[in-house]
């Protein structure tokens, strides 16, 4: 592990906490892990924000001790998808039950810092989702001028 990288003792709280929130209890007779993620999940919005607070934990925890930027994207993504499809009456907890968003992130974690996976900058993604949204921007902009020429053409 790299001299910025968390110590052994945080690394298994952080693992732990993981377990705790992705894969600590078993559906008898089956093979299917859960945690509180899961459960608490079943509580519309408490969940969902318990999640979003531990994931985000786990992220500042990364960025604190010198995780490269596409690690934190990467990371990011896994807390937006699961923040938005886990919100999701029903979809939402069954996609929680096997994605694992937590697990997937201490992994990123994992080899990030023991086998020097997802370096680089983030810059290249941050540029490309800014064109995307830029471009998303200008053509709903254009849209709503459309609509309101049109509109306007109805009521003239």
């Amino acid at each position: 592990m790299s001299d910025l990288s968390p110590t052994p003792t945080k690394l298994k709280t952080l693992d732990t906490l993981t377990d705790l929130m992705d894969s600590k209890f078993r559906i008898p007779g089956t093979d299917i892990r859960f945690g509180l993620d899961f459960l608490i999940g079943l509580v519309p919005y408490a969940g969902d924000l318990l999640s979003f607070v531990f994931s985000g934990g786990l992220v500042v925890t990364m960025a604190k001790n010198g995780a490269s930027g596409m690690v934190l994207v990467k990371m990011l993504w896994n807390i937006f998808l699961d923040a938005t499809v886990g919100s999701i009456p029903i979809i939402g907890d069954l996609f929680d039950l096997t994605y694992k968003a937590n697990r997937r992130n201490f992994n990123l974690l994992k080899e990030h810092y023991d086998e020097n996976k997802h370096t680089g900058s983030a810059w290249p993604v941050i540029i490309f989702v800014a064109l995307v949204l830029g471009a998303l921007f200008v053509l709903l902009v254009w849209l709503l001028v459309k609509i309101a020429s049109y509109g306007w053409g109805l009521i003239f």
